[in-house]
């Protein structure tokens, strides 16, 4: 059974004018279509950063990305991911729906936290990359002394 709190609306059908539907969807499938990116573009990976006490995750899912084909690069506070896919059906075959995206992607992160970078670890199983960044602890105290003239 459908849980109606989950059911949503297009914005369409507001009036009886169908040719105002019909804009709607034309203009939804021309968005659509110009984010096909050109050859030489890259993707952009879809990430997922958390934060614990000791550490700092990054995950993104790569289905169907060959494991020779990822890079991590971490330069100071910036971790940089890349790849490349590469389509499992023929370039000459006609497309009913082209929603996945081959070719290169990648994706730089601005880290939130200073991280012991010789300590990182990054495991690819299954298409599911996890990056964990130990954090560099930041809690200690220093004394400050404040000197009378």
């Amino acid at each position: 059974m459908l849980d109606e709190s989950k059911k949503f609306d297009l914005p369409v059908g507001m009036g009886d004018d169908i040719d105002e539907d019909l804009m709607i969807f034309s203009s939804l499938k021309k968005a659509a279509e110009s984010a096909v990116l050109e050859d030489g573009d890259e993707g952009q990976l879809t990430v997922d950063v958390a934060e614990t006490e000791t550490e700092l995750i990054i995950v993104s899912t790569m289905a169907g990305t060959p494991k020779d084909k990822v890079e991590l690069h971490l330069n100071n506070d910036l971790l940089t991911i890349k790849g490349e896919r590469t389509p499992p059906i023929s370039s000459e075959a006609a497309y009913h729906y082209h929603e996945c995206y081959w070719g290169k992607f990648s994706r730089s992160i601005v880290l939130p936290v200073d991280v012991r970078a010789d300590l990182a670890i990054a495991e690819y199983k299954n298409g599911l990359l996890i990056v964990r960044l130990p954090k560099i602890k930041t809690d200690q105290s220093i004394p400050v002394y404040i000197i009378e003239e």
